[in-house]
């Protein structure tokens, strides 16, 4: 029996999916996932890579791809191992012809392919599909990577132009009875992570939890059921309730949900609600997410290096002492200490916020970039390797941005929170 082995990566949904697609040309299928120990280890910063907010997210969306996949009777093993330790056995075990993935292309992700590669046969066939773009590589109007455009708009303004989002792929037909084995290997829990149990503030804006099922779910009440994608741009630099931006980016980062669904989501959205700037913005922002991952593609290791894609002549600090202050909310900033504080007891954080505690940690803290990034990473639910990196570059002066901005949070707290209702909830002293 013609077996392919799917080895899922930040690619956990089971619609729109070239590789799994890819895959279901094989008699069977079976599906992998790697908790690999790699990915908490605690980095050159002391931040665990992956912390217990975004943990528990994924714990929550394999649990989701496990049930989706096994509708499909597709099995989904599950390990916490390094992947070249454990796929290896199984396709000795299940006489697996081939594999196929989600193509990474970043530092740390590579290294784990290319650890995969040498476990494996010389002659052994991976498949690497590019997968997580709105715009795929082959469908961009640049011969290579090397002509990405520096700067968001011009990169916009071609694609927009000369490039076509490609239609979603549909959930696969259900397989074949006989081809069905179980799935094996138990879902961790934190501890076995090495990780604290967490409960999130019941302030939190994002309480969704992880899986294509409520990334659909969640799609569909924003859009649909209130209606809000209507008011988007208006409204997506609010910093109270849910509903004031869309809050995907958690899903489409370890992919849960695909830019091409929320894509395609909108277009029908235009075409039987209404067609306004707000839900081109929409679009606007996840051509964004894209142009960091070219980015990324474009400049390689050099998005975590300290002068960034400008090879920038800088001499940031590094004092833990102002680290600590930062991160526990008590600067001499009202409103970086409510975000900051929103982010250590959610996970989450609004992109104004962002902007803003990036801005405050290098430009007046006089501190280096790269540590600010990291513990975005280990802090952010919505962790993903190209925007965090790319826009902690962008906002640092190190990346993309021609005009080297600097926030000033006493301006925008008085046009983003102009009754003080954000600050006065995340720096009430009696809950600290």
């Amino acid at each position: 029996m013609k077996t392919a082995l799917l080895w899922f990566r930040n690619d956990l949904r089971v619609e729109d999916h070239t590789s799994l697609a890819e895959a279901c040309r094989s008699e069977r299928v079976i599906g992998v996932y790697c908790f690999d120990p790699r990915y908490f280890e605690k980095d050159q910063f002391g931040f665990p890579r992956t912390g217990s907010f975004r943990a528990r997210f994924l714990l929550e969306s394999v649990s989701d791809l496990r049930q989706q996949l096994e509708k499909l009777n597709i099995p989904l093993f599950v390990y916490c191992d390094r992947p070249e330790l454990r796929i290896p056995a199984l396709v000795e075990r299940f006489q697996v012809c081939e594999i196929h993935c989600q193509k990474e292309w970043t530092r740390d992700e590579k290294q784990v392919e290319e650890a995969l590669h040498n476990a494996v046969p010389v002659d052994f066939k991976i498949y690497a599909h590019y997968d997580q773009f709105l715009f795929h590589p082959g469908d961009i109007p640049f011969e290579d990577f090397s002509e990405i455009p520096e700067v968001f708009t011009a990169f916009r303004k071609a694609c927009e132009k000369n490039s076509d989002v490609r239609p979603g792929l549909p959930i696969p037909p259900k397989r074949d009875e006989h081809t069905y084995i179980a799935s094996e290997g138990e879902l961790p829990e934190l501890y076995q992570l090495g990780l604290e149990e967490n409960t999130p503030d019941p302030r939190t804006a994002f309480p969704f939890k992880g899986g294509c099922s409520a990334g659909s779910d969640r799609l569909n009440s924003y859009f649909w059921e209130k209606d809000r994608l209507r008011y988007y741009k208006k409204t997506r630099n609010g910093l109270l309730g849910t509903d004031y931006s869309s809050k995907f980016s958690p899903w489409l980062a370890n992919g849960a949900l695909s830019a091409r669904m929320i894509y395609h989501q909108v277009r029908q959205y235009e075409s039987e609600v209404v067609k306004n700037q707000d839900t081109y913005w929409m679009i606007f922002e996840l051509i964004w997410r894209d142009y960091f991952k070219y980015i990324s593609l474009k400049h390689g290791n050099q998005i975590f290096y300290r002068g960034g894609i400008r090879n920038a002549e800088n001499n940031p600090s590094y004092d833990p002492a102002v680290l600590n202050k930062w991160i526990s909310g008590k600067t001499a900033d009202e409103f970086v200490n409510a975000n900051m504080l929103e982010l250590a007891l959610t996970g989450w954080m609004s992109n104004r916020g962002r902007q803003n505690v990036a801005s405050y940690w290098t430009h007046h803290l006089k501190q280096d970039w790269r540590v600010g990034a990291a513990n975005f990473e280990s802090a952010l639910l919505d962790y993903d390797v190209h925007s965090n990196w790319g826009n902690w570059m962008y906002n640092s002066g190190v990346g993309n941005d021609p005009r080297d901005r600097v926030f000033n949070p006493e301006l925008q707290a008085r046009r983003y929170d102009p009754r003080g209702q954000y600050r006065r909830l995340w720096l009430q002293p009696s809950l600290f």
